[in-house]
């Protein structure tokens, strides 16, 4: 393969804002599913996120499915459930939306991690971004898994090699979480607007 796992992300991520500056729903998810092949590569440690991720990717796509021009913008999702008073249900294209997010800006975080401190072990990093991003919206239980899955992440050095291949592995990183974080901004400034970007996990 040419170039590094965030290859596919990077090359989608252009196509995530419409000409008028606007979310797209299906390029917004496509990049959320193009970042799961680099999940992989933590093994276990990342099995939790993963599932997460790809279960709220399959959540939001299969509304988007039911009528692609009505939902072409992803705020679309959570407009029509804030006009219906569903959003605050936990099975709601809003829930998924804002843990698909927080899942992301946790990735973001602990990639950013991963450039900015190299002298860190991996799970280190990885328990350093949590503790940023997911822990405070977490239950007890998701919490303690969460814990005992970081102990499972794999040799950073092993791991940077692997998700290099043939490409600049710190210039990608870096513009994926430069790129990609201002999404996942709008993502919470927008569900802000409606009190709905502080639910907890039950």
């Amino acid at each position: 393969m040419e170039g590094t796992v965030f290859t596919p992300a990077l090359e989608g991520m252009k196509h995530v804002k419409s000409d008028e500056g606007e979310m797209l729903t299906k390029p917004f998810l496509d990049v959320c599913k193009q970042i799961l092949p680099v999940i992989d590569k933590f093994g276990a440690a990342m099995a939790l996120v993963k599932s997460d991720i790809g279960g709220n990717v399959s959540r939001l796509e299969a509304k988007y499915t039911t009528n692609p021009t009505k939902f072409n913008y992803l705020y679309s999702l959570v407009q029509l459930e804030v006009e219906t008073k569903t959003a605050k249900s936990s099975s709601s294209c809003t829930n998924g939306l804002l843990w698909l997010t927080r899942a992301m800006d946790f990735l973001v975080e602990l990639f950013r991690n991963l450039l900015e401190h190299p002298d860190w072990s991996m799970s280190q990093a990885c328990t350093d971004s949590y503790r940023k991003t997911l822990k405070k919206w977490h239950g007890w239980l998701a919490s303690s898994s969460f814990t005992v899955a970081m102990k499972l992440a794999p040799d950073r050095k092993k791991f940077m090699e692997v998700v290099g291949s043939t490409g600049d592995i710190n210039a990608d990183i870096g513009k994926f979480c430069t790129t990609f974080s201002s999404y996942l901004q709008e993502n919470h400034k927008f569900l802000a607007r409606f009190g709905l970007d502080d639910m907890k996990a039950s």
